[in-house]
């Protein structure tokens, strides 16, 4: 498997395509057809909010992404440069642990091909119903023991920063993740709620309690968890309820997160309200459309796709995203 690319460069972002063989991309329908997510998959989305058990990576590339994020968690302070958000620990509890951190794909081949990752990309245009770009990537890590938790939250709650609210988010296991150690959980058709308060990432796993109504608690208490063997993954909506509770086991829970958004998604920064939280983020000037290097297109609608591959199921953007 060759993972070489040109180390001359440092900032990864400069590649608008895959730089490694670790993603083969499919050339014919044939070739596309095992990453097509089917209907009923499609509708179940659009009805819960999720879909969950879709294999992305296989063991050796789970390997060789679980190597480089050793390498990431440990770098001088000229990689950390690339990083849009880095912190080693940013759980609230002093006895817990959360490494979290958002523009790997700036970094290390690996993360950088991965979001070419054909089962990834198939089932984010399906879902998305809609051309798309890379918006971010994000790393979460829990320790044996002692791993913090990620606080109940909707992703757009933290992006009100770009629009239209046209998102998805790919959660990938590079460990088992299970009840013990700290698997995600979500709150089926919580993504019809609306957008909720902000009521923290790291901290208070019940602090979001103070903002549900009766109805979307007795939703809440009816959560599910999100239990996946390493390599694959679950998709959610941008308003989706979620989040995962301490790890408690004697195993590590890895994961990585792609964010998707529509080819057309524009900043919306004028009048938003946590700009410092930016600082670090590429440039996102409002109305105008994310199209930098920092945000590559991903699928290009059925340019992407041969003709013979025809009736891909998707979602409808107008019921979803709207």
């Amino acid at each position: 498997m060759n993972t070489t690319y040109n180390s001359a460069v440092t900032d990864l972002a400069a590649y608008g395509s895959p730089i490694t063989d670790l993603f083969e991309q499919p050339q014919t329908a044939e070739e596309w057809q095992p990453y097509i997510l089917g209907e009923e998959q499609v509708r179940r989305f659009e009805r819960d909010g999720f879909i969950s058990g879709i294999r992305v990576l296989t063991e050796a590339q789970v390997d060789v992404l679980n190597t480089e994020l050793t390498k990431m968690q440990s770098i001088s302070a000229e990689e950390k440069q690339l990083f849009y958000h880095y912190e080693s620990n940013e759980s609230e509890n002093p006895d817990q642990v959360l490494f979290h951190a958002i523009g790997g794909w700036r970094v290390t081949p690996g993360f950088h091909d991965l979001i070419w990752s054909p089962a990834f990309r198939m089932a984010a245009y399906q879902l998305l119903g809609s051309s798309f770009r890379m918006f971010h990537d994000q790393l979460f890590c829990k320790p044996a023991k002692h791993g913090g938790v990620v606080a109940w939250h909707q992703d757009y709650s933290y992006w009100t920063f770009t629009k239209p609210m046209h998102h998805i988010t790919c959660w990938i296991g590079l460990d088992d993740a299970t009840k013990e150690n700290g698997c995600l959980y979500y709150v089926p058709g919580s993504h019809k709620w609306g957008l909720l308060p902000i009521t923290g990432l790291a901290g208070d796993m019940d602090a979001v309690r103070a903002v549900l109504d009766a109805g979307q608690l007795e939703a809440f208490d009816n959560k599910v968890a999100n239990e996946l063997p390493r390599g694959y993954a679950s998709f959610h909506h941008p308003l989706m309820m979620h989040g995962s509770y301490a790890n408690v086991s004697d195993r590590p829970r890895r994961a990585v997160v792609l964010n998707a958004m529509d080819a057309r998604t524009a900043g919306n920064t004028a009048n938003y309200e946590r700009l410092d939280a930016l600082h670090s983020f590429p440039e996102m000037p409002q109305d105008q459309i994310l199209d930098s290097r920092f945000f590559p297109l991903l699928f290009e609608g059925d340019k992407e796709l041969p003709a013979a591959v025809g009736g891909v199921p998707k979602a409808d953007p107008l019921k979803l995203y709207a």
